[in-house]
């Protein structure tokens, strides 16, 4: 039985295991290979790694795990259970294996419209993170993706890194009228025609309209929602917010007995860095509440 198994080697899980490593406690990390970031080809905002590649990042995270003897698998979790003194996890290849508790890293999916063009472009034009891509597309012609307030208000922080803003709700806006003059007051267009495609080679280059009309635009930012990657927290039992969130409390504990979840599946605050001292923060939890229960 390990101590704690880790599902997800994102920063979020990685920066859990090098603790729980440092603790010298008996970790497992199980890797599936799929990140929300795969499309990007750099991660801003973490101190000292700031433009770095997402996957460098992992490599390193991987690479430093070796010397506290935390073991590392390329490897989906299939299904977990809870039983008396921890959790049953099942792999994808059928293998089963124990823990005492369970941190789930495991993220989100960010819902990418099917229109031609979104998909191809996302990471290279089409983002989700104003915070994450803002400053690489700044003083260039921004388009916020969205309907009523949360598209609205999109296009609003996008004020931030342009003075040319627009709002694509890619049919009828459902905005409320205040939200309306809002966006007239700070210069913002407002173009509720259907969007037939993005054009753009290596990025995004116009957003081309059902009516033939064309916006030629730098970035889209998306407020098109999420959903879990993983069903193994509402499998287990957990809680969750009226926004799909795992709902967590202090040091990232959920409501199910040595059950924690970190990193985008249970934030609002999706940043790499603050995933990682989320992650932090849930093994100093871990590794006291085994202190407390068995004096190491």
């Amino acid at each position: 039985m390990y101590e704690v198994i880790i599902v997800g080697g994102g920063p979020a899980g990685l920066s859990a295991a090098t603790t729980l490593g440092r603790c010298r406690r008996r970790v497992l990390v199980c890797d599936d290979g799929n990140y929300r970031n795969e499309a990007s080809g750099a991660l801003h905002g973490f101190l000292s790694r700031d433009g770095i590649h997402p996957a460098e990042l992992r490599r390193i995270g991987r690479e430093q795990l070796a010397r506290y003897d935390v073991e590392y698998r390329e490897a989906h979790v299939a299904s977990a259970a809870c039983i008396e003194g921890g959790f049953a996890i099942t792999l994808e290849d059928g293998a089963k294996l124990a823990c005492r508790v369970l941190l789930l890293a495991t993220g989100v999916v960010d819902h990418i419209p099917e229109t031609e063009g979104f998909e191809r472009l996302f990471g290279a034009g089409v983002f989700h993170c104003p915070y994450c891509d803002g400053w690489e597309v700044r003083e260039q012609l921004l388009a916020a993706y969205g309907r009523g307030r949360n598209g609205a208000g999109l296009a609003e922080e996008l004020k931030t890194w342009s003075g040319n803003v627009a709002l694509c709700t890619d049919g009828p806006g459902n905005l409320a009228a205040a939200d309306r003059a809002r966006l007239k007051t700070l210069g913002i267009a407002v173009h509720e025609t259907r969007i037939a495609r993005l054009e753009g080679t290596e990025h995004l280059e116009r957003i081309v309209f059902h009516d033939g009309t064309l916006l030629e635009c730098r970035a889209l930012f998306l407020s098109t929602g999420q959903r879990q990657r993983s069903d193994l927290a509402a499998t287990l039992g957990c809680a969750f917010t009226r926004e799909g969130a795992v709902r967590t409390g202090k040091m990232e504990m959920t409501n199910v007995q040595g059950l924690f979840v970190v990193g985008d599946a249970s934030r609002d605050v999706q940043f790499a860095i603050v995933a990682a001292a989320e992650g932090a923060r849930a093994a100093l939890a871990i590794n006291r509440a085994f202190v407390r229960n068995n004096g190491r």
